[in-house]
């Protein structure tokens, strides 16, 4: 039993040294760190659920909100209920059932390479690439016809990706909002995105003129078009302001929502 005594002993000195020596010390931290990984590890996958619940509660928030309809004393899901969903094919401009409504996850998507194309050009800062499907909604009024259009953009801010949703009219051309719900901009400039009486700007604003050029900008300078396609820039924060105007002639434009949005105002979106 010499291996056996030999453990012992080794033990027993470790427990027989002060409690400040170098080993018992090092022992201490290292078991206290495993031991905290290990909550926070579970306590990460236990809380995941609640999570991604508040994360969806929160977009589907900012969809009622950038829409008009948020009313904080209805629930949220029970609101969103009257919102339809709808799996959009970019290239054709028409909706798929190709994905579940359910679990189809445009972030996850994103990485999907059998759903991703290139972007021979990326003034959005998108990383070279986009997702050729996107999950964009339909609120309709009491008759059943098309109300609004809520439809998810994103884009390179100056520190962040800036992600949030535009609401259009039914005729596909006049935005009644434009939101944010998630980014990482300078807090009093460019987070500014956030502000109620910016986001105000966008509404009754236009994309396109008569002859069907899009003309939607955000910045200092008047825009040639006329007033109603003009947003003005963030003070302070001209690289966001510049992000956020490319965005959204990305979304609008052809490489983007423009196929659908054509559809849109021939009245071929049922």
């Amino acid at each position: 039993m010499p291996e056996a005594n030999e453990q012992k002993g080794l033990i027993r000195r470790f427990l027989d040294a002060p409690a400040d020596s170098v080993g018992k010390t090092v022992f201490v931290a290292v078991a206290l760190c495993l031991v905290a990984s290990m909550v926070v590890s579970a306590a990460a996958v236990a809380l995941r659920p609640v999570q991604q619940e508040n994360q969806l509660r929160d977009k589907r928030v900012n969809i009622l909100q950038v829409a008009g309809v948020y009313d904080p004393d209805v629930p949220v899901n029970e609101a969103f209920a009257s919102f339809e969903p709808h799996v959009l094919d970019l290239d054709t401009g028409t909706f798929t059932d190709q994905f579940d409504i359910d679990s189809f996850d445009q972030l996850a998507a994103s990485g999907d390479p059998a759903i991703v194309r290139a972007l021979d050009e990326d003034p959005a800062g998108l990383g070279g690439q986009m997702q050729a499907y996107r999950m964009i909604y339909l609120l309709r009024d009491d008759a059943g016809a098309i109300d609004k259009v809520i439809l998810p953009i994103e884009g390179y801010g100056l520190w962040s990706t800036l992600y949030g949703f535009i609401a259009l009219e039914a005729n596909g051309n006049d935005i009644y909002g434009l939101q944010f719900y998630q980014h990482g901009e300078t807090p009093g400039l460019g987070a500014e995105v956030d502000n109620p009486r910016w986001k105000a700007l966008w509404n009754g604003k236009k994309l396109f003129t008569d002859d069907g050029t899009l003309a939607i900008s955000v910045a200092k300078s008047p825009n040639p078009a006329g007033a109603e396609y003009h947003v003005d820039a963030l003070a302070g924060a001209t690289l966001t302001s510049r992000g956020v105007d490319n965005l959204v002639r990305f979304w609008m434009g052809e490489a983007g929502y423009g196929t659908f949005l054509d559809r849109l105002t021939a009245g071929e979106v049922g």
